[in-house]
Formats: structure tokens, C-alpha cells, sequence
């Protein structure tokens, strides 16, 4: 019995958990989900292509967009979908998308900072939460990754100004940035 619960520490995988908007692709203000205004900002293929190595790679992201009713899950998908294929086309995997739907006065488990999306991950992908960084360009962002045990990085990308003063573990100026703190660690 003690040799499976070996195995199963060792099977245990490492992630990179990813804000989308301002933090992989450009928030031009407002909800991205216009096909036409998708633009990856600069960093992020050198950055996922350096911790793709070492890390799975996921994107959590809250989409209030829908519902407010500013776009449609269908938009969401497809918006998210042309985001995977830009990637792969650099041969970056995103293991999986989660996202949340929900309006802020909902009070869902699922928004971040609240876990419900991270620990799926954990359970689906067998993640070490405790190994794992997040790196988005909010302080719910960092926050999400602390109240599981992991390591957040702020990006000064998107509205990372705004929050740079958030309980962190580093301030990378964009991906690539964080993507070479993340491995020095």
C-alpha cells in the first residue's frame, strides 16, 4: 500500500494557471469576445514556450460578459477557441480552459478569487497546488493561487498597474518576465 501512495506523489504534475484578458490576449476595455479584436499581447508565446517545458498550462478566467448578457457563452467559446489555436500554432498546449459566467452579485463558488475552478484542475489534471504559480494581471488573480497554497505572479500587462501593490510573490513587467522568475524558483 505505501508503494501506490509513492506513485501517486510522484505522478503529482505542476501547472501554470493563467488569467485571459490583459494577461494573454489585449483587453481593448470592456468584454473580449469580438473574433476581430483577438491580438496575443507581446511575451506570451516566448513566455508559455519557456514554462511549457516544465508545467501544464491552464487558463481560468471569470466571464461575467455573459452573464450581463453582453455576449453569449457560443462568443465565449469561440473567442476562447481562436485563442487555443493561436497557441498551438506556436505548439504551446492549453491543457484546458475553465471559466466563470457568473455576474459579480452572484456569489458563486466558481469566480475568482474563490477556488472551485482551480481545485477542478487540481483534481482532474492531478496538479500540486503547492508547486503551481498563477499569473494574471489582477489581484484576485494572486489571490486565487495564495488560497490554495500556490505562488502568484502579477503581470503589468493589461490593468496590472492597478494592482501592483497586491499581495504577491512577484511583479513581472509581462510573460516572458514571469515566465523566467517562474523558473529560476
Amino acid at each position: 500500500m505505501k508503494s501506490k501512495n509513492i506513485l501517486n506523489i510522484m505522478k503529482m504534475n505542476k501547472a501554470i494557471f493563467l488569467d485571459r484578458d490583459g494577461t494573454l490576449n489585449v483587453d481593448k476595455g470592456g468584454f473580449a469576445h469580438r473574433l476581430g479584436e483577438f491580438e496575443l499581447i507581446d511575451g506570451v508565446v516566448e513566455g508559455l514556450s519557456l514554462l511549457k517545458k516544465k508545467f501544464y498550462l491552464f487558463i481560468i478566467t471569470n466571464q461575467s460578459g455573459v452573464g450581463l448578457k453582453k455576449f453569449t457563452e457560443n462568443d465565449l467559446k469561440k473567442f476562447n477557441g481562436k485563442l487555443i489555436n493561436e497557441l498551438k500554432k506556436e505548439k504551446i498546449e492549453i491543457k484546458k480552459i475553465y471559466y466563470c459566467i457568473h455576474k459579480p452579485e452572484e456569489n458563486c463558488n466558481c469566480r475568482k478569487p474563490k477556488t472551485k475552478m482551480i481545485l477542478d484542475a487540481a483534481e482532474e489534471f492531478d496538479i500540486e497546488l503547492k508547486k503551481s504559480f498563477m499569473i494574471g494581471d489582477k489581484g484576485k488573480d494572486v489571490e486565487l493561487i495564495r488560497n490554495v497554497g500556490g505562488r502568484g505572479v502579477l503581470v503589468l500587462t493589461g490593468h496590472g498597474e492597478k494592482f501592483k501593490d497586491a499581495e504577491c510573490d512577484y511583479v513581472a513587467k509581462d510573460m516572458l518576465d514571469a515566465a523566467k522568475w517562474i523558473l529560476m524558483q
